[in-house]
């Protein structure tokens, strides 16, 4: 059996010491296989933006490993491209200019990007054709609304081809309407080349239209509470979530969301 491409054995992270340490994650092993899109739920202030700080590099973990690729996580990684609730577009860098953030800064693409710049040009256009904003290219970031800055947002993440795209809350802040569009197109970036996805969502209906393994997580310190598989064929639409099995599994997950949420008894 393959090992996963990204694997928690045991992990466990504490912020602060002494008097003033708060757990944030319980002991924690999960296993991603590479070119999985998973998705993580939970209570708020579960742990999951957490886990994705560890999984990147960006934090180091108290206690157990993190590998991905098969290389221990002691650092920020390279092969990781991030996106947030917030677009956090720079202000004063056009549309394309955005999208090539990552081309100018992530080795070994900032030296080949020095030498020559058109293919890293043409795969931003052609990322921003295949989200819709063709024709925006050289729109400030004002000039864009919240979902078309997101969609860039998804461009610049992918821009350099990370083998790993880890996504924090990034339809959180758009209406229902401009949300479940931006679910497509993400699922329709995903499918013409599989990458492996680690989605934080507190929308259960995201969770369910995009993932194909669900990790539920319980109320702070977090731990696993279940793994849950779901195979709904692809593409999925909003008729999909019309389906029963669709909505069976919807209604699982929120109950134990229900049961994460409650506080566990000091005495039982």
């Amino acid at each position: 059996m393959a090992r996963p491409f990204v694997e928690l054995d045991r992990v466990t992270l504490t912020y602060g010491e002494g008097e003033e340490a708060t757990p944030a994650l319980d002991p924690t092993s999960l296993g991603i296989a590479e070119g999985e899109f998973v998705a993580v739920v939970g209570p708020s202030g579960c742990g999951k933006s957490s886990l994705l700080k560890l999984v990147s590099g960006l934090l180091k973990a108290s206690s157990g490993n993190v590998v991905v690729a098969a290389q221990e996580v002691t650092a920020p990684i390279k092969i990781v491209g991030m996106a947030f609730q917030n677009p956090n577009l720079l202000p004063w860098r056009s549309t394309l200019r955005n999208v090539l953030l990552p081309a100018e800064i992530v080795q070994p693409h900032r030296a080949r990007y020095r030498r020559d710049k058109a293919p890293y040009v043409e795969r931003a256009r052609q990322l921003l054709r295949t989200v819709g904003l063709e024709g925006f290219e050289q729109k400030l970031p004002w000039q864009l609304s919240g979902g078309m800055q997101q969609r860039a947002s998804l461009c610049r993440a992918l821009m350099h081809e990370p083998s790993l795209l880890l996504l924090d809350e990034p339809f959180g802040a758009l209406d229902a309407f401009t949300r479940e569009e931006l679910w497509a197109v993400l699922q329709s970036l995903w499918m013409q080349k599989p990458f492996t996805v680690i989605l934080v969502t507190h929308d259960l209906r995201e969770a369910l239209y995009l993932a194909d393994t669900i990790y539920v997580m319980s109320a702070r310190p977090g731990r696993i509470l279940l793994r849950k598989n779901f195979d709904l064929p692809r593409p999925r639409t909003l008729d999909s979530t019309y389906d029963t099995r669709f909505v069976q599994a919807l209604a699982e997950l929120r109950a134990h969301i229900a049961e994460a949420r409650t506080p566990v008894p000091a005495f039982a």
